[in-house]
């Protein structure tokens, strides 16, 4: 059955202006170590050198390399007192820049004999050698992942400074799963992510669902056509301003962009290809200006074929790399298997026919 559309298209970018007009990064908050993961960073802290001091990497006996000069098991060096055993991350003691293994020191009662040389520095992680001085713990405008974690840790942090948008998602019933896509994606993004379930279709159900104490974004998925269930429009016409309905996008022209108050409000189509696609050319954006992030790496590679595309409509492409070339796997309509397989995606500004076999084309990663 054709689908029914909203009777004119607004285009993508000027939709997306409208959104991002008067919004403004958030304020930083300090977030425990375990919720930063995927928030964007700001203002972090520039970390101490680690170790502060030398620390033995391996367990050991604690020596001076000058001393140990010509010592083999075919002539050992005898000390006057036996060495002192290190374990791995001990303070290394004064006086003493390499650790030996085991078997390099000889017991016999009172008596110790060393039977290899060393070599300064050997077995010992020096001050510094881990995190110079003024190291920043994470990458401004960046999301913290798991090396900026572990630096953090190794420098005895607990917090980290970030941007992290409140997203409220208002699922529409008869859209659960989609509803669940966009909220795992937006946890992965590093999102305080809420999700409400509307009481029934109507506006006056889906309008309730919007009162909440504070967010940053809402979102709601399904209903957001023009057919005589769909109410999300009209909803958001009751509470806020409707700033488009029916975007030149393909996939996602049935959705809608409005505000409620200050606050973003999105309207997902309830198709996964078409909330998706909205959610890559319309939410991120705001996202990234609501948590002050820098722009977003893309990669450059050869289109593997020609993608082609109507003018006057923006539309999605999904990619997968291939041989160091980009293979697009469907562009316009995206089946689920394809969504599970891409690895990147590009957008055929409305200007343009499409892009040839052999031109190299910009994509963003679907997963960072």
């Amino acid at each position: 059955m054709t689908q029914r559309l909203p009777p004119s298209l607004t285009p993508l970018d000027t939709a997306l202006a409208a959104l991002l007009k008067g919004l403004d990064p958030l304020a930083p908050v300090q977030l425990p170590l375990t919720e930063a993961a995927g928030c964007i960073a700001a203002g972090t802290p520039l970390l101490a050198a680690h170790p502060p001091r030398d620390v033995a990497a391996a367990d050991g006996w604690a020596l001076c390399a000058n001393d140990l000069v010509g010592a083999s098991s075919y002539s050992p060096l005898p000390l006057a007192t036996a060495p002192p055993w290190v374990d791995a991350g001990d303070a290394m003691p004064a006086g003493c820049d390499c650790v030996l293994d085991a078997d390099a020191v000889e017991l016999c009662g009172p008596l110790a004999q060393v039977l290899a040389e060393g070599v300064p520095g050997q077995g010992i992680r020096r001050a510094g050698g881990d995190i110079d001085g003024g190291t920043p713990a994470a990458a401004e405008g960046y999301p913290v992942g798991p090396a900026a974690l572990l630096l953090a840790r190794a420098a005895g942090l607990d917090r980290l400074s970030v941007r992290r948008p409140r997203l409220r998602i208002v699922n529409v019933p008869g859209a659960t799963g989609t509803m669940h896509l966009i909220a795992d994606i937006a946890r992965a993004a590093g999102l305080d992510v809420q999700t409400h379930e509307a009481s029934a279709r109507d506006a006056a159900s889906i309008a309730e669902a919007f009162d909440a104490p504070t967010y940053d974004l809402l979102l709601t998925v399904g209903g957001s056509g023009v057919g005589r269930k769909d109410a999300a429009v009209t909803a958001l016409a009751r509470r806020g301003d409707v700033i488009a309905h029916g975007l030149a996008l393909q996939p996602g022209r049935t959705a809608a962009a409005g505000r409620l108050g200050q606050v973003p409000v999105i309207a997902l189509p309830g198709s996964a290809d078409q909330a998706l696609a909205v959610w890559l050319a319309l939410v991120l954006p705001l996202v990234d200006r609501l948590s002050a992030r820098l722009p977003r790496r893309r990669i450059t590679l050869p289109l593997a074929r020609k993608i082609a595309s109507s003018v006057g409509i923006a539309e999605i492409g999904l990619l997968v790399e291939e041989h160091h070339a980009w293979v697009p796997l469907a562009v316009g309509e995206w089946p689920l298997q394809a969504i599970a397989r891409a690895d990147a995606w590009l957008l055929v500004p409305a200007s343009h026919e499409g892009f040839a076999a052999g031109a190299p084309v910009d994509a963003y990663l679907m997963r960072e």
